[in-house]
C-alpha cells in the first residue's frame, strides 16, 4: 500500500497558514474561518483513512504491527551514516496521534466560526492555527529525532502566538513570554540530549534508536557521571525536554498562565494536543527508555506522580474555571507519564504503555470537551470565576449536560471512557508499586472531588443574579460539544490493546475489578463530598478554609512555585550574577575598550601636526631623523 498521499496532510494546513497569513485580510469576512476549517476537515478525512488502511489493511505483518516510512527526503547530509531527514512514519502511536490531533483540532475549528466571530483578528487566529496542526503533525509523524525537535519548536512559536493573541492585554503577554522561556529552558535539555544520543549512536533515525538490537540499546557504554551510563543520561535530558512541554514539576508554572488566550486555544494547544507531545516523546523513544535507560523511566514514573497529585491539590482551590482545568490537565498528564514510567516491554508486561496511549486518547476527547464547555459559559456569562456562577443549567442545557459527560468521564465513572483508560493506568501501577498506586488512588479521588466542585458550583448552587440572561451558544460551538461529548462516553470500548502496544504485537485485556471496583467507589466518594459542599450555597467551604487556613493558603497559592522562582531570578541570579556581570561589562570590557579608544585618539591629535603640509616641518623632521641615525651608527661602530 502506498501512503505517499500522507504528505497532505502536513501540506494542507501549511498552505492554509501561507494563504491566510498573507491573504486572509482580503478574503469576505467569516470565510477565512471556513477556508481553515475545511483544509481540517480534509486531513481529518485523510488521518481516518490512514488508520484504517494501517490497522485493518496493511499495518500488520504477521501479526506485528511495523513502522511504515511512508515517505523520507535527506535534508542534510552529515556523514555517511549521519544525516537528517524530514519524511512520514506511520507506527501505531502516530497514527493514532494524527486521528487524535486532527479530531480536536477540527473541532476546535467549528467551534471557533462562533466563539470568535467578530473578533478583531479573526483571519489571524485562523492562520495560527493552521500553523500549530501543521507543526503538531509534523511532530508526531517524524523519521527521526531531529525532525522531531525542528517540529517541537515550532509547536513551541504556535503557542507562544496564540497565548499572545490579544497582544493589547498585558496579562496575555507576560503569559506567552512566560510559556516560551520556561519551554526555552527545558528544550536546552532535549536537544543536548539528542546532540549526546547521536554522538554515542551516530544515528537520528527513530526505527534504528528503537530497534532492541539497535545501537542504543546495545552499545549503552560504561558509567560516565554519578553512576549512569550516557544513555541513561541522553534519555534524561530528552525527557527533560517532554517535562516542559507537557507542564510537569518543576517547569509547570507556564501551564495555568497560557489561559490568558482565547478559550478554543486552550482546548487545542493546551489541553489535547501539545501538552501530550512529552507523552508522546517518552513512548517514541520507549525501547531505549526500558531496555538502555530503566534509571530514566524511573525518573519518568516519580515526577508523573508527584506532578498528578501536586496538581490535583491545587485544582481543588482555584476558582477560576479555567485554571482549574489546566492544573486537571497537568494532573491527568502525570497518570499518562506515570503508566509509561511502570511500563515493561511486550504483552502484558507493557499493559502501562498500552495504558498511557489509552488515556491520552480518551484525554484529549473529554478534556477538549471540558475547555469548549467552558468557553460556552464565559461566552453566557462573561466572567471566568465559579463565584460569579450558579443555577446555570436552566439557562445552558447542552452546555450542562456535555460538562456533565465529561466529569464522570474525568472522574472515572464507568461506563465512561475514563474509566477503562485510568483502570489500566492503576491496574499497572498496582503491579509495579504500591506507593505510586496509592498516590493515583488518592489523586482519583481528588479528581473526582475537584471536578465535581466545577460543576456543581457553575450549574447548580443558589443562583447568582446575572445582569443579563444567559442563554445556550450557537449551533457552531454546541454541536463540537455533542460530537465530543459522544467521543468521551464511548471512547473507552476501543479494543485499544490490539492497535497499541509497546512491541506491535496486539493482546487482550479485562477489568481487574479488585482495582476498578475501589477506583470508582473513590471517585463516587469524591462526588458526593464535592455534592454535600457545592450542590447548594453553604459555609461548609469557607469554615474548612478557615480550619486548615495555612493548607488553604499555600494550596491557593499555587504554593508559592512562581514566587520562589521570582526570588531565585530576581533576588539571586540577577542580583548576585546578572549585575555584577553588568558591571564588569559596563566597567571593565567596555572601560577597557574605551580607554583604548581615548588613548589611540590622544596620539592620533598629537602625531596629526606631522601631516600639516609645511615643507619646513617635513625637512626638520627629516634632517632631524637622519642626525639621529648617524649618531646612532657612529655610537654602535665605537662599540
Amino acid at each position: 500500500m502506498n501512503f505517499n498521499y500522507t504528505l497532505w496532510i502536513l501540506a494542507v494546513p501549511f498552505l492554509m497558514f501561507i494563504l491566510l497569513g498573507l491573504a486572509g485580510h482580503k478574503l469576505k469576512p467569516g470565510l477565512s474561518g471556513l477556508l481553515g476549517t475545511g483544509g481540517l476537515a480534509v486531513i481529518t478525512v485523510l488521518s481516518y483513512i490512514t488508520a484504517y488502511l494501517y490497522f485493518f489493511r496493511t499495518g500488520a505483518t504477521e501479526g506485528v504491527y511495523t513502522k511504515i516510512s511512508a515517505f523520507n527526503y535527506t535534508w542534510l547530509q552529515l556523514t555517511d551514516k549521519l544525516h537528517i531527514d524530514i519524511g512520514v512514519l506511520l507506527d501505531p502511536i502516530s497514527v493514532m496521534m494524527l486521528v487524535v490531533i486532527t479530531t480536536v483540532s477540527l473541532m476546535v475549528h467549528i467551534y471557533s466560526l462562533g466563539y470568535m466571530k467578530g473578533e478583531r483578528g479573526f483571519e489571524r487566529f485562523f492562520a495560527f492555527l493552521s500553523l500549530f496542526s501543521f507543526s503538531m503533525l509534523g511532530l508526531v509523524v517524524a523519521t527521526n529525532i531531529f525532525q522531531m525537535y525542528i517540529f517541537w519548536e515550532l509547536v513551541g512559536i504556535s503557542s507562544y502566538i496564540l497565548i499572545g493573541f490579544y497582544y493589547e492585554k498585558p496579562s496575555a503577554v507576560r503569559a506567552s513570554k512566560k510559556a516560551f522561556i520556561v519551554t526555552r529552558f527545558a528544550d536546552l535539555g532535549f536537544l543536548i540530549g539528542i546532540l549526546i544520543l547521536s554522538f554515542n549512536t551516530r544515528t537520528f533515525d527513530f526505527i534504528t534508536l528503537t530497534d532492541p538490537a539497535g545501537p542504543a540499546i546495545t552499545q549503552t557504554g560504561g558509567a560516565a557521571f554519578l553512576g549512569l551510563s550516557v544513555i541513561t543520561w541522553s534519555m534524561i535530558l530528552v525527557y527533560m525536554g517532554g517535562v516542559g512541554k507537557s507542564a510537569m514539576f518543576p517547569f509547570h508554572i507556564w501551564l495555568p498562565d497560557a489561559m490568558e488566550g482565547p478559550t478554543p486555544v486552550s482546548a487545542l494547544i493546551h489541553a489535547a494536543t501539545m501538552v501530550v507531545a512529552g507523552v508522546y516523546l517518552v513512548a517514541r523513544m520507549f525501547p531505549i527508555y526500558f531496555f538502555a535507560a530503566p534509571a530514566a523511566l524511573e525518573v519518568v514514573a516519580y515526577i508523573g506522580a508527584f506532578s498528578s497529585l501536586f496538581a490535583a491539590v491545587i485544582a481543588c482551590t482555584q476558582t477560576d474555571i479555567k485554571r482549574v482545568l489546566a492544573y486537571s490537565t497537568m494532573s491527568q498528564i502525570g497518570y499518562m507519564m506515570l503508566a509509561l514510567g511502570v511500563s515493561g516491554y511486550g504483552g502484558h508486561d507493557g499493559l502501562g504503555f498500552m495504558a498511557s496511549m489509552f488515556h491520552l486518547s480518551t484525554h484529549a476527547m473529554f478534556k477538549a470537551l471540558l475547555f469548549l464547555c467552558a468557553g460556552a459559559i464565559i461566552h453566557a456569562v462573561h466572567s471566568n470565576f465559579m463565584t460569579d456562577m450558579g443555577g446555570l443549567r436552566r439557562y445552558l442545557p447542552v452546555t450542562h449536560l456535555t460538562f456533565l459527560i465529561a466529569c464522570l468521564t474525568i472522574a472515572g465513572i464507568p461506563p465512561m471512557s475514563g474509566f477503562f483508560s485510568k483502570d489500566e493506568i492503576l491496574v499497572a501501577a498496582f503491579h509495579h508499586s504500591w506507593f505510586l498506586f496509592g498516590v493515583e488512588y488518592a489523586v482519583a479521588g481528588l479528581t473526582a472531588f475537584y471536578m465535581f466542585r466545577l460543576y456543581f458550583s457553575i450549574f447548580w448552587g443558589n443562583e447568582t443574579h446575572y445582569h443579563h440572561t444567559p442563554h445556550e451558544a450557537p449551533a457552531t460551538m454546541t454541536i463540537p460539544l455533542i460530537i465530543l461529548a459522544a467521543g468521551s462516553a464511548f471512547a473507552g470500548f476501543i479494543p485499544f490493546s490490539r492497535l497499541i502496544t509497546s512491541d506491535g504485537v496486539p493482546f487482550e485485556t479485562e477489568i481487574e475489578w479488585a482495582v476498578a471496583i475501589p477506583s470508582v467507589l473513590i471517585g463516587l466518594a469524591g462526588i458526593a463530598v464535592a455534592f454535600l459542599m457545592y450542590s447548594r450555597r453553604s459555609g461548609i467551604p469557607d469554615r474548612l478554609a478557615a480550619k486548615f487556613k495555612y493548607a488553604y493558603k499555600w494550596s491557593y497559592n499555587k504554593f508559592y512555585i512562581d514566587e520562589i522562582y521570582l526570588f531565585i531570578t530576581r533576588g539571586i541570579i540577577f542580583r548576585y550574577i546578572s549585575q555584577p556581570v553588568a558591571w564588569f561589562d559596563r566597567h571593565i570590557v567596555d572601560g577597557t575598550m574605551n580607554s583604548i579608544a581615548a588613548v589611540t585618539q590622544y596620539i592620533s591629535f598629537r602625531i596629526r601636526r606631522f601631516q600639516s603640509g609645511q615643507l619646513q616641518k617635513y625637512a626638520f623632521v627629516f634632517v632631524s631623523g637622519a642626525v639621529l641615525l648617524i649618531v646612532l651608527l657612529v655610537y654602535l661602530w665605537n662599540q
